[in-house]
Order: structure tokens, then sequence, then C-alpha cells
């Protein structure tokens, strides 16, 4: 019997406050290039310190709109055009993560039905799920990371009360995540009008949802098992930077998280990765190189340029810390799953997790394991549930 999802209001915005716990908005930093909300006119172009010393960006950058921040500390190193408004494609999938993954227990279990499969764009980069067989809340959200799967969104949307709720709910955590320059009028990213976002929003989703173990976990899987007709199959992870694939080798100390592709979006990464105790996060809007692979190659590159930085640059901006009302405000730095070999190929995860940044830790672990300690008793009490983008 399919176990049926049902989340009271009061409910679904306590596990929307837990999911978000998070005030990430932008706040000023020094006058000069800064990332702070501005018009669109002075938001244009480059923003960088130049100061003795800070290694050059990295020639041959296409996108119309880049990111590097450093997860650990909230800070925004170098940018361009990071409030421009432009179509996300798939990288949306993790705001929708982040609102909808606390709500659901990976081991419930939900039976398809047809409507749940209603409305998937033509084209849609799909997982394989299909109508009258019974999936876990885990199979659906490795479909969703690995496969860019927009027909397992549709069932986890649907399990989360419908299509237009999750968007509206998509909206709300936007809001309270501070990222302003999103509009959110399709779950999974397919291409809508009016629906955009921006690299400082994509930045700072893919920053909340490291903070969740699980997310963290879901976007470091390079393969896994997943219901087939006849049994399992093995879906590979759709990133070439996490998998190395398609001609590049996989980047050293990649974390993951989100990549896409529509026609109108173009290419589009959140690449997180971690090197000698650092971890950044780089988001890559829409390259016009046109070169093979070029969404990974900059993003690459501009991971390296971050971690060549190491105490050689001033911040442009930054993000707000993460904080919970659980632990009294101190802050909390996102965390990343310590993902076993086992479970980066689907299998099952240890339980431990790894703090990013060494600055306060202790708090941020302490802090976050009340949260996310929080969200397992919110996962106890609720009944059980059961182009591409």
């Amino acid at each position: 019997m399919a176990i049926d999802a049902r989340v009271s209001k009061k409910a679904a915005a306590m596990t929307l406050i837990a999911a978000a716990a998070v005030s990430l908005t932008s706040i000023p930093a020094a006058a000069h290039d800064s990332t702070s909300r501005q018009p669109a006119a002075a938001d244009a172009g480059v923003r960088r310190v130049a100061a003795p010393g800070t290694p050059r960006l990295p020639g041959g950058l296409s996108a119309l709109a880049w990111m590097v921040a450093d997860a650990d500390t909230g800070s925004v190193l170098a940018a361009k055009n990071a409030h421009r408004k432009l179509p996300p494609a798939s990288t949306l999938k993790t705001l929708f993560a982040v609102t909808v993954l606390p709500k659901f227990s990976a081991g419930a279990v939900r039976r398809v039905s047809s409507a749940d499969l209603t409305g998937i764009g033509t084209g849609s980069s799909v997982v394989g799920v299909k109508e009258g067989r019974r999936y876990s809340v885990a199979d659906l959200w490795r479909g969703v990371f690995l496969r860019s799967g927009n027909d397992a969104v549709h069932v986890l949307a649907a399990m989360n009360g419908g299509w237009r709720t999750t968007a509206q709910e998509m909206q709300e955590t936007a809001g309270k995540l501070g990222a302003r320059d999103t509009t959110v009028k399709s779950p999974d990213g397919y291409d809508a009008p009016g629906q955009v976002s921006s690299a400082y929003d994509l930045t700072v989703f893919a920053r909340a949802g490291l903070a969740n173990d699980d997310f963290a976990r879901y976007c470091a899987t390079t393969r896994a098992a997943f219901p087939g007709a006849g049994g399992t199959t093995t879906i590979e992870n759709t990133n070439r930077m996490l998998v190395g694939s398609h001609g590049l080798s996989r980047y050293p100390g990649i974390i993951g998280v989100k990549n896409g592709y529509t026609s109108k979006a173009g290419n589009t990464l959140i690449a997180a990765a971690r090197r000698n105790g650092r971890t950044l996060l780089v988001t890559v809007l829409n390259p016009q190189s046109h070169e093979t692979n070029a969404v990974y190659k900059e993003a690459g590159s501009l991971l390296d340029w971050g971690f060549d930085t190491a105490g050689k640059t001033q911040p442009v901006g930054t993000l707000h810390a993460v904080r919970t009302a659980y632990d009294g405000g101190a802050p909390l730095h996102p965390v990343a799953a310590e993902v076993t070999k086992a479970a980066a190929h689907g299998g099952p995860p240890r339980n431990s997790t790894l703090v990013l940044g060494a600055g306060g830790a202790g708090v941020a672990a302490l802090g976050l394991g009340a949260l996310l300690g929080r969200w397992r008793q919110a996962r106890g009490r609720r009944r059980q549930g059961g182009g591409a983008a």
C-alpha cells in the first residue's frame, strides 16, 4: 500500500523554517567592489579586489555571470554580474531540495500515480519514474540529484502538496534566505516565462543545502542503484566535474553540487570543492565560448583561482553566516556529509558529518547537530509519505 504524504500547513512552516534556519542575505562590504544590492547598472561587470600579490583572474571566462565564495566564512572573493537575473535551469533544484528535503523521511514510500507525473515539460531530463511503481523518497532524491530527473521532482512536489504549492514554498524559502533575485515558476528549473535566479542566489541555495547532511550526501553521489523494469539499474551523476567523464577528470576535492542545461539558460553549474581546510563555492551561468565542457572548465579555473588566493585577497562582499534560533543565534557554518565510497555510490552512508571550516568549528558542529536533531524529530513526528532542465 502506498504511504500518503500529508503535511499540515503548520508542520510545513516549521520544516521550512528549519530548512532555512538561516539568513544568508547580502550585507554591505567595502564601498568599492561591493556585492550588496545596488541598481542593476551598478552591479554589472567583474568585482574583485586587485591588491598587490593577488593572483590574476583566469583568462577565457565567457559566462554571463559567475561567483566565487568561501562556504565557511561566506566571503565573496570575486564575481561577475552577481545579481544579473538569468534562467537557472536545473541549478534551481538546489532551492527545491532546501525547501522539500527536510519534510519526508528517506525510507517513506510513494506509489506513483498518473497525476504525479502530469505536466512534465517536453524534452525534460528524466530518471525513469513509472506510474504504478513504488519508490522510496531516497530513490526519488537520487533521481533528482544524479539524473536531474524532472519526473522525480514532480512526484516529490505532489507529495508536498502540488506543483503550485511547492513553487510558492520555494519562493518563500528564497525570501527567507535573502535571495531576492529569484522568481520561481517551475520547481524543476524547466524554462518558464519569468523564471530567473542569479549567481548570488544560487550560491546562497547551495551553501544552505550543504548545511543538511542528506543534501550534502546526495549531491556528492556519483553512482547509485535505481528501481527499473525487471530489477534495479545503475544511474550516474550528470555532473561531469564530479564524476570525471566526457573528457574531464574529476576535480580535486570536489563535493558536488548541481549542474543544469536548457536551451534558454544554456549550461549552468554550482560547484563546491574542499582543499587544505577551505571549502569554496563557484556558480557559473551560461558560458558564451561554445567550447565543449565550457561550464566545467570555467568553474574549475575559478576554483583553482579561489584556492590560490588563500591569504592574498580581500572579499568583495559577504553572505551572512548560518544561524539558528535553537542555539541562541550562535553562528553555524555549512557542513558536508562525510561521504564514504559506499555512500558515494548510493550505499548506506556513515552518520558522521564534516564541518566546513575550522573557525568556530565546535560551535558550528554543536549548533548544526541541534538543527539536524530538530529535523529528525520533525520527521519522526509527522506521518510518513509516501529541454532538459
